[in-house]
């Protein structure tokens, strides 16, 4: 009503209405209890409402609408329609620069940031967390001259303090009337009297199996990576044919060949040098030697990859990841380790791409690194085979007739029965052997 009040005297005297609301408004002063003055000086009645309010000291300013832009959420990839909104990075009334992440979606593969469109201010959310969300679908308004942000007015707050303090005393005149607010307080007392509680729970057999308290759980809904890796682990258990087979392999000699060059490998290429680009280099000669375990059955096809794309599992906090390392027959060893150590950085920090985990022929997880002996890895869709690598123990092995301590290591190949039969995965581990315990078979090609 005041804001009409004054547009229609900013038009009588000449003015433009919204040359006036643009501005912030003066304090207004209540002229007397039950009176108003409006900022020409007119005198108005007072609202009961505003009848505590002392002053109204401050007004937004009306925003333009060029000022707002949305934040809205990015392409996630082709194979991803939606995602859940994980958490706010930000809070209503933070200050945003262009690109600066504000939330994170989280998707079956990965986690993506909802990056601010441009400098600004939080206006407010428009999505809250644990919502399902698409590509282009608004969760933030983003206001670039910091105005218009929602907050508590100082008026607001006398508001909200005076109509928190009981009502003032009534008049002498109104003594002998009757109070109707208490009888009606009365009335509503009467039917919660008349409530009877609700039945006890019932008691528990004593052949049912005691649960430990509720109190003591908690329930966390699944994550999106979570439940995406459950489900596809499971499809792969009621797809293929798992079949897996076992050896061990001498690390003795690779260790060394690390041991004497690691400075030397260190200070040439920038990289640390590992075991894993030694267990890669060494996959790639046995899925050469064994092309059909780089194969995939199609239907009632089976396809035959001129290419060899090593994935590489990674435990991650927030779950289960495969960076795929592609044509890594092409690569040597510091491009097999610059490429893990630049994917490993990226899935634990969680930039990791989707594009950069698409694909894939063939996967090597390493249980080893948490001190696993032995496992039985599960084949990772659509490939054929997964290699299992495992911790180094010290046992005593039978060298030229002499019982020694040697640093032995467990491998594991689980493979697609279907498509690959025993003979050719005991001959791919047999060449994995072969290749570790000799990497000089690799120079010569043998």
């Amino acid at each position: 009503m005041m804001l009409s009040i004054l547009r229609r005297r900013a038009v009588s005297q000449g003015g433009s209405s919204s040359s006036i609301l643009g501005q912030s408004l003066r304090c207004i002063q209540p002229a007397a209890p039950g009176l108003r003055s409006t900022a020409g000086g007119e005198i108005l009645p007072q609202p009961r409402e505003f009848g505590h309010v002392r002053s109204l000291c401050h007004m937004t300013r009306i925003i333009s609408p060029g000022d707002l832009v949305d934040a809205v959420v990015p392409f996630m990839g082709e194979s991803i329609s939606d995602g859940t909104l994980a958490k706010f990075l930000k809070n209503p009334g933070d200050r945003v620069e262009v690109d600066e992440p504000i939330a994170q979606i989280e998707t079956d593969k990965v986690t993506i940031d909802v990056a601010s469109p441009e400098a600004g201010v939080i206006q407010k959310f428009v999505a809250k967390e644990g919502d399902t969300v698409e590509p282009g679908t608004k969760i933030a308004v983003i206001s670039k001259s910091g105005e218009g942000v929602a907050y508590v007015a100082p008026s607001e707050k006398t508001s909200d303090k005076a109509a928190s303090q009981p009502p003032p005393p009534a008049d002498k005149s109104d003594e002998g009337k009757p109070k109707p607010k208490v009888e009606s307080a009365s009335a509503l007392e009467k039917p919660k009297k008349a409530t009877s509680p609700p039945p006890p729970p019932p008691k528990r057999s004593a052949t049912e199996p005691q649960l430990p308290p509720k109190e003591r759980e908690r329930r966390v809904p699944m994550t999106r990576l979570r439940k995406r890796v459950a489900t596809r682990l499971k499809d792969s258990q009621n797809t293929f044919a798992l079949l897996t087979t076992f050896n061990e392999v001498d690390m003795t000699n690779l260790m060394k060949l690390r041991s004497d060059y690691k400075d030397a490998f260190l200070e040439k290429h920038g990289v640390k040098l590992g075991l894993m680009s030694g267990f890669v280099k060494a996959a790639v000669s046995g899925l050469q030697n064994q092309p059909i375990i780089n194969a995939v059955i199609d239907g009632d096809d089976i396809i035959y990859r001129d290419y060899i794309d090593i994935s590489i599992a990674v435990g991650t906090p927030k779950g289960l990841v495969v960076p795929v390392i592609r044509d890594a027959e092409k690569m040597n060893f510091a491009e097999i380790e610059k490429e893990i150590n630049t994917l490993a950085k990226k899935a634990s920090n969680g930039t990791i791409s989707i594009d950069e985990m698409a694909g894939g022929s063939f996967t090597i997880s390493n249980g080893g690194v948490y001190g696993s002996l032995l496992s039985t890895p599960i084949i990772n869709p659509p490939q054929s085979a997964i290699l299992g690598m495992h911790t180094i123990v010290s046992r005593p092995m039978v060298v030229g007739g002499t019982i020694v301590p040697r640093p032995m290591m467990y491998i594991a190949l689980t493979y697609d029965h279907r498509l690959i039969d025993g003979r050719e995965a005991v001959f791919f581990l047999r060449r994995i052997k072969d290749v570790v315990e000799d990497p000089r078979r690799l120079l010569l090609d043998i």
